[in-house]
């Protein structure tokens, strides 16, 4: 790999690892509620349709669940199903009390109100952590399920032990799910936390000009390669949430998963980095499982 003038020598931050680690951790105290005869944490799914994606972070959470231990459920339906039938299952998990937390998955056919049904799932079973109460509670600083993916994100630089008190943090992505509950978690009085962050979306002028000020920067756009070395100071963290499917002739899946940063140019210029795939996807699923754990516990909201 050549070298830019002001390189610096990369690290990786390894996700998958660190997820395998909380993995463990979750597995060990999931062994210790078992042996005292207690309740065992159950996670279920809902999938709507086959998006590719979908089918296959569903398919890793299940895989995740027989990991640590848990019990899971997957519901599968298809494209079809009408938003009344979908909020009615919606419905019936939550009054399922064997079930600690579910997930509705994410993209959902067009005819589906995505936030509709979102908001029908009870905050206390929340836990991919979209419902306006657990949003609503980690503004005010309450103890609340996190959306997984920017806890994720914090959960790596605590694990890393990255400074952040005091830095500059860039996050490009305003999504109620990653760019602005990770921003506001990043700018409170926590550790990591303290950081002063910029947000940046669509509308931003000079973005490059903004970005480049940043010790930390987060991407997540959902434009993959978007993020080039012209647009990175050198020796920041930087971390990509982007995960897009790129048509690719020479794999025989017929296609890449593509972040938002363009790797091999800005890998050179960071101190840390995290890769795509095996960066910031396999935290989501593990802070998912946590979530769900914390859930059973009744530890946000008690049981």
């Amino acid at each position: 790999m050549t070298m830019a003038p002001d390189a610096t020598t990369y690290q990786l931050i390894d996700g998958k690892q660190t997820a395998e680690t909380i993995k463990a951790e979750i597995a060990a105290e999931v062994a210790t509620i078992k042996a005292a005869g207690g309740k065992v944490p159950h996670l279920a799914a809902i999938l709507v349709g086959h998006d590719g994606g979908s089918e296959t972070y569903v398919r890793n959470k299940v895989l995740a669940c027989e990991r640590v231990g848990f019990e899971s459920t997957l519901l599968r339906y298809e494209d079809d199903i009408t938003e009344a039938e979908l909020l009615a299952k919606v419905e019936e998990l939550n009054q399922d009390a064997s079930i600690d937390g579910f997930i509705v998955q994410l993209p959902l056919p067009r005819h589906i109100s995505s936030e509709k049904v979102l908001e029908a799932v009870r905050p206390e079973k929340d836990v991919d952590g979209f419902h306006p109460m657990n949003l609503g509670r980690m503004v005010a600083g309450l103890p609340a399920l996190l959306p997984a993916t920017p806890s994720g994100i914090v959960e790596l630089l605590r694990r890393y032990k990255l400074p952040t008190d005091g830095k500059h943090c860039v996050v490009i992505g305003r999504s109620n799910i990653v760019g602005t509950p990770v921003s506001i978690l990043l700018a409170k009085n926590l550790e990591p936390g303290n950081c002063t962050v910029t947000l940046c979306h669509s509308r931003t002028q000079n973005l490059a000009s903004i970005t480049k000020t940043a010790d930390i920067l987060v991407a997540a756009l959902g434009r993959p390669e978007f993020v080039t070395a012209d647009m990175v100071k050198p020796g920041a963290v930087v971390i990509d949430v982007g995960t897009t499917r790129v048509e690719d002739a020479n794999r025989k899946t017929g296609w890449a998963l593509k972040g938002d940063v363009k790797f091999d140019e800005v890998a050179p210029l960071a101190s840390y980095i995290t890769p795509v795939p095996g960066g910031v996807g396999p935290m989501t699923i593990a802070m998912l499982l946590l979530n769900t754990l914390k859930a059973c516990k009744g530890e946000v909201y008690p049981r």
